[in-house]
């Protein structure tokens, strides 16, 4: 199975192109990933995203913009113009969802969107589609038994 999940910020503002001959949306972009135990030290992952997640990610985020994504890995190599073998590694997008806002840690309402390859959804406040009641009050902690 090949099956990857990330959360991370980018670390440009992501590159939309139309794929010649197709008109096919293609967004690249990169993202750096915290390292589980060392919080200091961060891997940088190139993303590709096609068709409309590409454009809603192109339009919708910039440089340090918050986003989890889950895909595919994909190999490959071309030949570069000086004649050398290059290889690739990258993560295919296959769902996204924007966590939260530029320089922020915790999700924001305002960036509550989400994608996928079977059909693109942008609600508003209601990221998990179930009408969550936002007016919720919360529970006190003080009386829990543990």
């Amino acid at each position: 199975m090949n099956k990857v999940i990330l959360i991370g910020r980018l670390t440009k503002d992501p590159e939309l192109r139309f794929a010649a001959g197709t008109g096919n949306a293609v967004t690249r972009f990169s993202v750096a990933v915290t390292r589980q135990f060392k919080r200091d030290e961060a891997d940088f992952i190139n993303c590709v995203a096609f068709s409309k997640q590409a454009e809603t990610i192109a339009q919708y985020l910039t440089k340090g913009s918050q986003i989890a994504i889950t895909g595919n890995i994909r190999t490959g190599s071309y030949d570069a113009q000086d004649g050398s073998k290059r290889y690739t590694t990258d993560v295919v997008v296959e769902n996204f969802e924007f966590v939260g806002g530029k320089g922020s840690n915790t999700s924001s309402s305002n960036n509550d969107f989400s994608g996928n390859n079977s059909d693109f959804s942008a609600t508003p406040n209601d990221s998990f589609g179930s009408g969550f009641d936002n007016d919720m009050t919360p529970v006190d902690d003080g009386d829990m038994p543990f």
